[in-house]
């Protein structure tokens, strides 16, 4: 498919040429941004009135995502429409999809939507996943197979950042876990011995162009990144290139439009060159927070790309012009840390960000949320240098300075 640019400036009706995203928190806050400052108007749909995107877009309709007025509005206002997130209703993309041009596409999101889909979408891809099981009925549950456990039972929609997942020993164990989540469809991914995880940031456009940024490696700690590294080496180059192949081959199949982030593990096998394999994890469909680095240390953001692949401009290919790590930002950086006395009641205290932005090659995001809780993706930060070396060691030094646990 394809699609006549939708340049900024102002259209033959005399309004500003406007994008508008679906989604309101911080994701859609660095897309907003990014959309202004090539020069176009922005529109964002979020019930929350303090929502990130939405304080500093031109147009905020705040309203639920399905309301058909708020619906209405948002195709009467923008030339093309996409997401933040990937929850938002694939019904109402397929609504602002019979109107307006929306990327991603409501089938796009269905099929990320549901872990029983997106996998079996990864083998119709010809990459490999995790060996798993599909639990939907207490007869699959009765019948899956004991190579599968140890295992996590991971819902089929509306789990991320680690929630919706139980870890498993045995049958009891999964039993157990199945009856905890309310016995929803479900999928048992067999554990796995991991050697890391890493994603790869794609971005396709209408046309069918394709351009990658380079492939990262991610620490998670309680389900939630902590930590991203990406500079020359950060894999054997032959499984970095099966990453960035199997990540394209997933953006093609799917004929998807916009960002997308590919998560993989990379997991110990004797029988692959240097000892280690990939397995597909999953996908999101939209900017992540692995590639937040890209603000800082390469020439075009995935945000950036994000407004090129929406508005049918050319797709550049991106450039890493400096080594980076970046750092997740959660709001336990605002209370009290493990081991230090805990108030009675607790109240948010404000990080030690003159330290940090002492540090060389440090650049702080801050997402603009008036209220931090623990947990909660509050900011990001990347540090930038001349050297890999350089860049770990100042980021060791800053995640000691706030007591981010990169373990």
């Amino acid at each position: 498919m394809t699609q006549q640019a939708v340049l900024p400036g102002t259209t033959a009706n005399g309004q500003q040429t406007t994008l508008g995203v679906m989604g309101g928190g911080q994701l859609g806050r660095m897309f907003v941004q990014a959309a202004q400052r090539m020069g176009y108007f922005t529109a964002v749909l979020d019930p929350d009135p303090a929502s990130p995107a939405g304080l500093v877009s031109h147009y905020h309709v705040q309203a639920d995502y399905l309301d058909e007025q708020a619906l209405a509005q948002m195709m009467q206002r923008c030339a093309a429409i996409t997401t933040e997130f990937e929850n938002v209703p694939a019904g109402a993309m397929f609504t602002l999809g019979a109107h307006r041009p929306v990327a991603p596409s409501a089938q796009c999101l269905a099929i990320a939507q549901d872990r029983i889909r997106e996998k079996a979408h990864f083998r119709a891809c010809g990459v490999p996943t995790a060996p798993y099981a599909v639990i939907t009925t207490a007869e699959q549950l009765a019948a899956v197979d004991e190579a599968l456990l140890p295992g996590i039972l991971k819902t089929a929609q509306l789990g991320y950042d680690g929630k919706g997942q139980v870890r498993v020993a045995d049958r009891a164990g999964l039993a157990a876990a199945w009856e905890q989540l309310r016995g929803v469809p479900c999928v048992l991914e067999r554990r796995l011995d991991l050697h890391g995880e890493c994603s790869v940031i794609v971005a396709r456009g209408w046309d069918g162009a394709m351009v990658t940024f380079p492939v990262q490696r991610n620490l998670h700690v309680a389900g939630i990144l902590a930590m991203t590294e990406v500079f020359d080496g950060i894999l054997p180059a032959q499984l970095a290139e099966q990453a960035r192949t199997s990540a394209c081959a997933i953006a093609r199949e799917l004929e998807y439009v916009g960002v997308l982030c590919v998560e993989f593990f990379v997991v110990a096998d004797a029988s692959a060159p240097g000892g280690s394999a990939l397995l597909v994890n999953e996908i999101a469909p939209r900017p992540h927070n692995s590639g937040h680095y890209t603000l800082d240390a390469c020439d075009h953001s995935q945000f950036d790309l994000q407004v090129h692949a929406l508005a049918g401009l050319p797709l550049p290919m991106p450039r890493q012009h400096s080594p980076a790590v970046m750092l997740n930002l959660l709001g336990d950086l605002w209370f009290a840390r493990p081991g230090e006395p805990q108030p009675a009641d607790e109240q948010p205290r404000t990080p030690d960000w003159e330290s940090v932005l002492a540090l060389p090659g440090a650049h702080l995001h801050l997402y603009g949320k008036l209220r931090a809780s623990r947990g909660r993706k509050m900011g990001h930060l990347t540090l930038t240098g001349a050297t890999q070396q350089q860049v770990r060691e100042t980021a060791q030094q800053a995640a000691r300075m706030l007591g981010i646990a990169l373990a």
